[in-house]
C-alpha cells in the first residue's frame, strides 16, 4: 500500500493557494494549509484539509509543522502581493515575503522534502524589454520584486549546496472566484468589481493605457498543483499566465459589461509602476503543454456572477504603512 503524499500549502486560505489546495486533494494528497488569514478567508479553505492558523514568519511554528507532518512537498503561495504598496511597507514586505520564505526553505532542507514549489512574480523583471522571458536576468525595480527574486536566488543556492529541488512559477494578474475584492492595494479586477458593487467610480492611476495580461486562476492553479509530476519542470523557472494583454481602460469596460453596470472612471495621478508588463510563455508551453486558455470575457462573467452573490466587501486600510511620503492619495 502506497503512503499518502503530504503537502504543505502556505497561503491556502488565500486566492490562488486555496485553488491549489483543492487540486492537491483531488490528486490524493494529504493537505495541510498554513495561513495567518491576513488576506485570506476561512471560507476559501477546501473541505478535507488540515488548517493551521499562523504565519510563515514564525520559525518555531514552521519547524513544528515540518517535524509533525514530514511533508513530501511544499507549495509556497503565502505573500503580501501588493507590489505597488511595497515601497511604502519595506520592512513588512521583506519580513513576510523574504524572511518568511527563508523559514520554509530552512525547514525544507532540514527535513529533506522532495520539491519546493514557489510562486514568484513577473515583478522580478522590472523594466526589462517585453515580452519578459526566463532567459533574461531579472532586474526588479520595487521591493516586492526584489523580495521575490531574492527567494529565487536562495532556492538556487539551496539546490547547489543541499540538493533541494524546486519549481518556480512567475504568474501575473491572476483573477477569479475566491479573490479578495476588499483589498484596495492589489488585484485590479477585484477592486473594480467591488467598486461597481458599491456604485463607486472605478479608480484608475494615470491615463489607463497601461497594459497587463490577465489570467484566470484555473489556468494557473492546475499546473502549479500538478507540476511535481513533471520531472522536466524540476529546478526550472516558468512564466505562467495569459498571452493576451489589454489596457486598464479596456479592462474597466469589459468588467462593467460583465457585471451589467454603467461605467464611470476616476483618473488619479500616475503611480510608480511599469506602464506595460506581459510575458512570453514558450518554456511553460513546452513542458506543460496547456490545451487552452480561459477567454477573458468568459472568466470575468464567471467571477462577476460569484461577486454579485457574495456581495461587496469592506475596503480595509492597511495599518502598517511605514513611509507616507509619495503615497498615492487613494491609499491614504
Amino acid at each position: 500500500m502506497m503512503t499518502q503524499l503530504k503537502s504543505l500549502v502556505t497561503g491556502g486560505a488565500g486566492f490562488i493557494g486555496s485553488h491549489v489546495a483543492r487540486r492537491l486533494l483531488n490528486l490524493g494528497h494529504e493537505v495541510i494549509v498554513l495561513d495567518d488569514l491576513s488576506g485570506g478567508f476561512v471560507d476559501n479553505i477546501p473541505e478535507g484539509v488540515s488548517f493551521c492558523k499562523g504565519s510563515i514568519t514564525d520559525s518555531e511554528l514552521v519547524d513544528r509543522l515540518f517535524r509533525e507532518y514530514r511533508f513530501d512537498y511544499v507549495y509556497h503561495l503565502a505573500a503580501y502581493a501588493a507590489e505597488g504598496l511595497s515601497p511604502f511597507i519595506r520592512r513588512f514586505n521583506y519580513t513576510n515575503n523574504l524572511i518568511g520564505s527563508i523559514n520554509l526553505i530552512n525547514a525544507s532542507i532540514e527535513y529533506e522534502i522532495r520539491c519546493f514549489v514557489f510562486t514568484s512574480s513577473i515583478a522580478v523583471y522590472g523594466d526589462l524589454p517585453l515580452p519578459y522571458s526566463e532567459r533574461q536576468i531579472p532586474q526588479p525595480t520595487d521591493p516586492y520584486g526584489i523580495a521575490k527574486y531574492a527567494v529565487e536566488l536562495d532556492l538556487k543556492n539551496a539546490l547547489e549546496q543541499f540538493g533541494l529541488n524546486s519549481i518556480i512559477f512567475r504568474p501575473h494578474n491572476v483573477y477569479g472566484i475566491g479573490q479578495n475584492i476588499g483589498d484596495k492595494y492589489r488585484n485590479v479586477v477585484g477592486i473594480f468589481m467591488n467598486q461597481l458593487l458599491k456604485g463607486n467610480p472605478l479608480t484608475i492611476f494615470g491615463d489607463g493605457e497601461q497594459t497587463r495580461a490577465f489570467t484566470h486562476v484555473n489556468d494557473v492553479a492546475e499546473y502549479i498543483a500538478h507540476s511535481i509530476n513533471h520531472r522536466k519542470a524540476y529546478n526550472q523557472t516558468f512564466n505562467i499566465g495569459s498571452d493576451k494583454h489589454i489596457s486598464i481602460n479596456v479592462l474597466a469596460e469589459t468588467i462593467a459589461k460583465a457585471m451589467g453596470k454603467t461605467i464611470q472612471c476616476e483618473y488619479q495621478e500616475q503611480r510608480h509602476e511599469m506602464i506595460h508588463a506581459y510575458a512570453d510563455h514558450h518554456l511553460f508551453n513546452q513542458v506543460f503543454k496547456p490545451e487552452n486558455e480561459t477567454p477573458l470575457n468568459m472568466g470575468l462573467i464567471e467571477m462577476a456572477d460569484w461577486v454579485q452573490k457574495v456581495g461587496a466587501r469592506e475596503t480595509v486600510k492597511f495599518e502598517e504603512i511605514e513611509i507616507e511620503k509619495g503615497l498615492p492619495t487613494a491609499w491614504h
